[in-house]
């Protein structure tokens, strides 16, 4: 069945699915290969309540891609673990392997093998391997850069915080749901910015905390423009339906997989978001000045 639902179709992949491994062609275009991991767990990534099976397949790949992309690479094929509890049979896992290969599709990467296993809690680990000639790190950003943004923020968190207060068929919050249910890795744009980006992260944890890491890394400070972050028309309108302030949803709330820039210069795709100055820690500027916030975010062991 599983062998069905992946094609290994993808330049470099000798042999995919169906073997004890894969066997991959060692002789890229590129000089740099790439590799990931990412796991999403049931009850801290996802609620089954809340989304598909396919949606779940789809979101275990993009996270993996998301990252990927943040380096400036192309996605080039993945193993993918599931762990799977009794009560998911053959038709649940057919759905989930289906939501898996459509986001490999889309990202332009092939599934050539993984592993099933029965336990507690559902679970699915995606490792990716991507390619590129420069890799773009997280610690190249320097004072006098802009900060660029590729996608969205906020929208996903606000799909996330309806579908907590039981209002997922609201026809105002149906695109936040959809963000959340079905993000999408900015694959071409990580491309594009590769050539250009001194630095560059994906948002799965919140603009605030991941900017943060980026501008920790580089050792500058992050100031974000207040004005650029509440220019989101879709973002307003869940907000306003849930009563939320989109700015803190911008700013705090995840799994959007936008780009985060730290360049010189614009990149086609990408829109100013703030700046990098001298210093360290996070601030907003906006009409009454700046002020310092906090790198707040999702924290996987926050207590």
């Amino acid at each position: 069945m599983l062998a069905r639902a992946f094609t290994s179709r993808v330049a470099g992949v000798k042999v995919g699915i169906g073997d004890d491994a894969a066997v991959l062609d060692g002789s890229r275009e590129r000089s740099h290969i790439v590799w990931t991991i990412d796991e999403q767990v049931d009850g801290a990534h996802f609620r089954r309540d809340f989304v598909s099976w396919r949606s779940i397949g789809w979101r275990s790949f993009m996270a993996a891609a998301s990252d990927v992309a943040a380096m400036g690479a192309e996605p080039w094929c993945a193993l993918c673990a599931l762990v799977l509890p009794d009560d998911v049979g053959d038709a649940e896992l057919e759905e989930i392997a289906r939501g898996q290969s459509e986001a490999a599709a889309r990202a332009g990467a092939a599934v050539v093998g993984g592993n099933l296993a029965r336990g507690r809690s559902l679970s699915i680990a995606t490792t990716l391997l991507g390619t590129c000639d420069r890799a773009v790190l997280r610690s190249g950003a320097r004072a006098g850069d802009t900060l660029w943004m590729a996608g969205r923020v906020g929208l996903a968190a606000a799909g996330l915080r309806a579908l907590d207060l039981g209002r997922g068929d609201d026809p105002r919050l149906l695109e936040a749901v959809a963000a959340w249910r079905t993000p999408e890795a900015l694959v071409a744009e990580g491309l594009a910015m590769s050539p250009v980006a001194h630095a560059a992260i994906d948002v799965s944890d919140g603009l605030a905390r991941d900017a943060g890491h980026l501008g920790e890394a580089g050792g500058v400070r992050v100031v974000f423009e207040e004005d650029a972050l509440r220019a989101d028309d879709s973002l307003i309108q869940a907000a306003a339906a849930l009563g939320e302030d989109p700015l803190v949803l911008a700013l705090h709330g995840g799994e959007d997989y936008a780009l985060v820039v730290a360049s010189p210069q614009p990149i086609h795709g990408f829109r100013p978001i703030g700046q990098l100055v001298e210093g360290r820690g996070l601030s907003l500027r906006g009409a009454h000045g700046e002020r310092a916030i906090e790198p707040r975010g999702f924290d996987h062991f926050e207590r």
